[in-house]
C-alpha cells in the first residue's frame, strides 16, 4: 500500500510538473509585464509638469512626447492644442505698444514716440511694469473663463525699436526716434517692465521688432529691398537689436522687407549668423504677419510655400504669423527639404517660452496669478499715464513768456481745432480702449474755476481751406488754444491710415492746409490776444507755416488717455514742460535724400548738417539751467576704459523744472564717421535755486566702429570731444580726450 502510494505520488508528480512549470512561467511573464509597465511608467513620468526639473529638461521631455504632426501644429500664432498632453490652444499676437492694446479697457500712455520724449528710462521701466500688471490681470481673467482669445495672451509683439531715419514714414511714430542709443536704452527698459524681473517667471514676453532694416516706404514693404553697407548697418539699423538681445527681450520679430536682396524672414546671416551665433540670442524668432506670404507671393525669391516654409525653419524662424509653417511643414517634409531635426530645433525655443510664462505650472505657483480687475486701469496707473504726458510735450516755442498762463488773469478760454476733442489724435494707434479719456477740451475746462468761461469749436476739417469756425469766439476769449496736427488716419501703418496719399506715409512736412489757413483766420480774428497752437502728431512737421501767426508752440505728440489733463497742467504752470525731441525737426524734406535711400549720410543729427527748424534734442523749458563741471574726465583713455563726468546742474530760473542733460561725443574726422552722438543722458529734477549734480558714465568701448576691411568692431584712437548740453546743437560744457591704442 505504501508502494502504491508512493507510485501514485510520484505519478502525480510527473503531471503537476507541467502545470507547475506553467505558474512560473506565467508568474515570470506577469513580473515582466509589471516590470515593463513600472520602467514605461516612470519613463512616461511627466518630467514637462514638474517644476523642480529645469526648464531645458521639461523642454526636451514635452518633445519627446508629441508627434510630428502635433510638433508642427504649434509652429503658427494660432497654437493648436493638444488634450492628451494637456496643452491647451493659444493665440501668440498680442500688442501693448503704449498699453495693452486690442483688448478692452486698459490705461492708454502717450504713443511710444511721445514716451521717447521724455528722456525718461526709468519712467518708461514704470510704464511697460504697469501694463505687463494689466497684461497679467487680462490674461487670468480670460483663462479663469477658458477663454482662449487673439490679444488676450501674455506675448506682446512689441517694442518697435526700427530707426527713425526719414520723417516720411508713417510707423514712426511706433518708434524710440532717430538715435541708436536713444532707442536702446528707452527699449531694454521697457523689455525689462514688461518681462519682469521674478527668477522662474516672465511677467509677459517682450518682441524686438521689425529685425531689420526696416523703416518705409509703407506701402512698398512687403515688396521692398533694403540695400545697405556692413557699416550702416552695424553701426544703426542693428545696434538697439543688440542692445536688447544683452537686456534679455525673450523674442525677435523678422520683417516685411528683404536686405540686400533677402527677405528677412529667410535671412540665415541675420537670423542665425548674427542673431544667435554672434549675439548670443536664446528666445523665439516670429515673423512679421503674413511675412512668409511675401517671400513668394510679393518678393518672388522662392517659387512655393513649401520652399518658404523650410527656408523659414533652417533660417532661424521659429513661429509664423501666419499659417504656411502650419499648412507646408509636413509637406516639406515629405519632399525631404525639412526633417523632424529641424522641425524640434524651431519648436524648442517657442516651448522654452512658455514654461517661462508658466503655462504648465500650477498657477499658484506664479508670482503673477493674484493679479485682477483692480490691477487694471487703476488709479495709480492713471497718475502714470499722466505723468509720463507731462514729460513727454515738448516746448517749442514761448514768446515773451506767454506761458504759463495765470488762472487768476484768465476769465475766457477759447479751446478750437480739429483734434482739441479727437478720440485718435489721443490714442494713436497700437491702442487698447478706455472710458476716461480726457480730450484736450476736457483737460483745460477741468483746469480752471467754474466761473471761467471755456468754449469749444472745430474750427476746422483736414480739407476745407475756406470754410472755419470759431474765430469770432476767439476773438472774445481772453486767450486761445489752437489744437491742429495730424492723426493716425493721416500717417500710420499701411492700411490703417486711410486718408494717407501714400499708403500711411507722408509725402512732405506739411500740416494740412485746411489748418494753416484756419490759424491764419484766427490770428486775423484774434489779432493782440494771445494763440497757443498744440500740435498732435507722430513725427516732424512743418511748424513754420503757423509758427508766425501763434504766441507759443506745444508739441503734445499723440499722449495717450491724459493728454488733456497734461496739456492743462503745463498750460497753467502746475508743471514746466520738460520734453525733448526724439528726432530733428528738418526745414524742409528736400534737404534728405531719396526716401527709398537706406545709406546713412545725410540722414539724422549724426550724419546732417544743413539747416533745421529744431535740433535733435530740443525742448524749452519755464525755468533756465546752467551747467559746471565739477569732474573732468581724464585726456587719455585705453578702449577698456569708461569715461566719467560729473556735472552739477542749477535751476537759474523762477520755477521747478526738469533738465535732461545730454552727453554727445565728437568724433576723429575720419571717413563716415558720425559729427557726433549721443553716448549718455541723465533727467534731474530741481526745485528752483537748487542745484544738484548728475554723472555720466560712457565705456569706451560704446565708441567702436565698424571697420569696413576687418568686418569688425574697432575702436580708432585720435582726439574726440565730450559735449553736455540740452540738445545736439547745445554746448554748456566740454572736454576734449584722446583715445590710445
Amino acid at each position: 500500500m505504501e508502494l502504491t502510494l508512493i507510485l501514485n505520488l510520484k505519478s502525480n508528480q510527473k503531471k503537476m510538473a507541467p502545470t507547475i512549470k506553467n505558474l512560473i512561467r506565467l508568474s515570470a511573464v506577469t513580473m515582466a509585464i509589471l516590470f515593463i509597465s513600472i520602467a514605461t511608467q516612470a519613463q512616461q513620468k511627466l518630467f514637462y509638469k514638474d517644476v523642480s526639473q529645469s526648464i531645458e529638461i521639461r523642454v526636451k521631455d514635452l518633445l519627446s512626447k508629441l508627434t510630428l504632426e502635433e510638433k508642427i501644429s504649434l509652429l503658427g500664432y494660432r497654437s493648436q492644442a493638444v488634450p492628451r498632453l494637456g496643452i491647451p490652444a493659444y493665440n501668440w499676437w498680442n500688442e501693448a505698444l503704449h498699453g495693452v492694446a486690442r483688448a478692452g479697457e486698459a490705461t492708454i500712455f502717450p504713443q511710444a514716440i511721445g514716451m521717447s520724449a521724455t528722456f525718461n528710462d526709468e519712467l518708461l521701466k514704470d510704464v511697460s511694469t504697469a501694463i505687463s500688471t494689466e497684461a497679467r490681470a487680462k490674461y487670468n481673467l480670460a483663462i479663469a473663463q477658458d477663454r482662449h482669445l487673439q490679444y488676450m495672451g501674455l506675448t506682446f509683439w512689441t517694442p518697435n525699436i526700427n530707426i527713425f531715419r526719414d520723417p516720411r514714414w508713417g510707423r514712426g511714430q511706433e518708434t524710440y526716434g532717430e538715435d541708436p542709443f536713444l532707442t536702446g536704452r528707452m527699449g531694454s527698459a521697457f523689455v525689462k517692465g514688461l518681462q519682469g524681473d521674478d527668477p522662474r517667471y516672465l511677467k509677459a514676453s517682450a518682441t524686438a521688432k521689425h529685425f531689420a532694416v526696416h523703416s518705409g516706404p509703407e506701402a512698398e514693404r512687403d515688396r521692398f529691398d533694403a540695400k545697405v553697407d556692413e557699416k550702416d548697418l552695424r553701426e544703426t539699423y542693428l545696434y538697439a537689436f543688440h542692445e536688447l538681445v544683452d537686456a534679455g527681450v525673450e523674442s525677435v520679430m523678422s520683417a516685411y522687407n528683404r536686405v540686400n536682396g533677402v527677405p528677412n524672414s529667410i535671412n540665415k546671416v541675420l537670423l542665425t549668423d548674427i542673431l544667435r551665433k554672434e549675439w548670443g540670442f536664446k528666445g523665439h524668432v516670429v515673423t512679421d504677419c503674413g511675412a512668409l506670404d511675401d517671400v513668394y507671393l510679393t518678393h518672388k525669391t522662392l517659387p512655393t510655400a513649401v520652399e518658404v516654409a523650410a527656408a523659414a525653419l533652417k533660417a532661424g524662424v521659429n513661429l509664423d504669423c501666419s499659417s504656411i509653417l502650419q499648412n507646408d511643414g509636413m509637406k516639406a517634409i515629405q519632399q525631404k527639404l525639412l526633417t523632424e531635426k529641424d522641425v524640434d530645433m524651431a519648436l524648442t525655443p517657442i516651448l522654452r517660452t512658455e514654461f517661462k510664462l508658466g503655462f504648465y505650472d500650477d498657477p499658484n505657483l506664479n508670482p503673477y496669478h493674484s493679479y485682477g480687475v483692480d490691477s487694471i486701469h487703476n488709479t495709480q496707473h492713471i497718475a502714470l499715464a499722466r505723468k509720463v504726458a507731462q514729460q513727454s510735450m515738448v516746448l517749442l516755442k514761448n514768446d515773451k513768456n506767454i506761458l504759463p498762463l495765470t488762472k487768476a488773469n484768465v476769465s475766457s478760454i477759447m479751446v478750437v481745432g480739429p483734434n482739441a476733442a479727437s478720440l485718435d489724435a489721443m490714442v494713436a494707434n497700437y491702442h487698447g480702449t478706455s472710458s476716461k479719456v480726457i480730450n484736450f477740451v476736457e483737460g483745460i475746462t477741468a483746469a480752471v474755476s467754474k466761473s471761467t468761461r471755456v468754449e469749444y469749436d472745430l474750427g476746422c476739417d483736414y480739407k476745407d481751406t475756406t470754410h472755419f469756425g470759431g474765430t469770432w469766439a476767439a476773438g472774445n476769449a481772453d486767450v486761445t488754444i489752437a489744437v491742429i496736427g495730424l492723426s493716425p488716419v493721416l500717417e500710420g501703418e499701411a492700411g490703417d491710415a486711410f486718408l494717407s496719399n501714400s499708403g500711411g506715409d507722408k509725402k512732405d512736412l506739411s500740416l494740412p492746409a485746411s489748418e494753416i489757413a484756419f490759424i491764419k483766420a484766427l490770428r486775423k480774428g484774434v489779432k493782440t490776444k494771445p494763440i497757443i497752437a498744440v500740435i498732435t502728431a507722430g513725427s516732424d512737421v512743418d511748424v513754420s507755416a503757423i509758427e508766425p501767426y501763434v504766441d507759443a508752440v506745444i508739441f503734445a505728440w499723440y499722449p495717450g488717455e491724459q493728454g488733456g489733463n497734461a496739456l492743462a497742467d503745463i498750460v497753467f504752470g502746475d508743471v514746466s514742460p520738460s520734453g525733448h525731441l526724439p528726432l530733428t525737426f528738418y526745414k524742409d524734406i528736400s534737404n534728405l535724400p531719396d526716401y527709398q535711400n537706406y545709406n546713412m549720410k545725410g540722414r539724422t543729427y549724426r550724419y546732417y548738417d544743413g539747416p533745421v527748424q529744431y535740433p535733435f534734442g530740443f525742448g524749452l523749458s519755464y525755468t533756465s539751467f546752467a551747467y559746471i563741471l565739477e569732474s573732468k574726465p581724464k585726456t587719455l583713455y585705453k578702449k577698456t576704459d569708461t569715461l566719467s563726468v560729473t556735472v552739477k546742474v542749477q535751476n537759474t530760473g523762477k520755477m521747478n523744472g526738469d533738465e535732461v542733460v545730454q552727453a554727445y561725443i565728437e568724433y576723429p574726422k575720419l571717413d563716415r564717421m558720425p559729427i557726433k552722438e549721443l553716448k549718455s543722458f541723465k533727467r534731474i529734477s530741481l526745485t528752483k535755486d537748487s542745484e544738484g549734480s548728475v554723472t555720466l558714465k560712457i565705456p569706451v568701448q560704446d565708441l567702436q566702429k565698424w571697420d569696413m576691411a576687418s568686418h569688425q568692431w574697432k575702436i580708432y584712437p585720435g582726439k574726440y570731444k565730450l559735449v553736455l548740453g540740452c540738445n545736439s546743437a547745445d554746448e554748456k560744457a566740454s572736454v576734449d580726450f584722446t583715445i590710445t591704442k
